[in-house]
């Protein structure tokens, strides 16, 4: 799976360090390290990660294992 945290927009709570540990971390006590390409064993976690997030800051492509552009899936017809 794919993330991406606007870190102008994170305020460093951290919940989501706390909820998912292997893939966000928290380096002093504000900036945050995260993996942008976490595991999909992890997507329970970042799950909760997302939903604690009191700023909203993370995003997970729910769908970035579909590499085909929509409009060539439309074209030929696949799903």
């Amino acid at each position: 799976m794919r993330l991406v945290v606007d870190l102008n927009r994170c305020q460093g709570y951290a919940q989501c360090a706390f909820l998912a540990p292997d893939v966000f971390a928290m380096h002093g006590d504000e900036a945050l390290l995260y993996d942008p390409h976490a595991e999909e064993e992890r997507r329970e976690d970042v799950a909760r990660a997302v939903a604690a997030c009191p700023v909203q800051a993370i995003v997970v492509d729910a769908d970035d294992r579909d590499e085909t552009p929509r409009a060539v899936r439309e074209a030929t017809g696949e799903r």
